[in-house]
């Protein structure tokens, strides 16, 4: 089964009738996991998909939601970087 396909069915099975950019939600996935942590692809594109329904759910508040996780995301992993480099991390 391709993504596509799957993401077809998981759509029919809950009854949705939606647009998704795969590539987007993919892409964003992908950042959080790497410049977070891993666990949090799927709670950031969960928290993106619940923020774009609440607001209609078009696939323009689609690609601003995704865009505003983006942005946080590419943020906070500057600000990682930067307190991993000069030795002032929290953790």
């Amino acid at each position: 089964m391709t993504l596509q396909e799957w993401m077809d069915a998981l759509a029919d099975e809950l009854d949705l009738d939606v647009e998704v950019d795969m590539t987007a939600v993919l892409d964003l996935a992908r950042d959080a996991a790497k410049g977070i942590h891993r666990p949090a692809a799927p709670l950031t594109t969960y928290l993106v998909g619940y923020a774009a329904g609440m607001r209609g759910g078009s696939p323009e508040v689609m690609a601003e939601c995704i865009e505003v996780a983006s942005d946080l995301t590419a943020r906070s992993a500057r600000s990682a970087d930067s307190e991993s480099s000069d030795g002032s991390s929290d953790s």
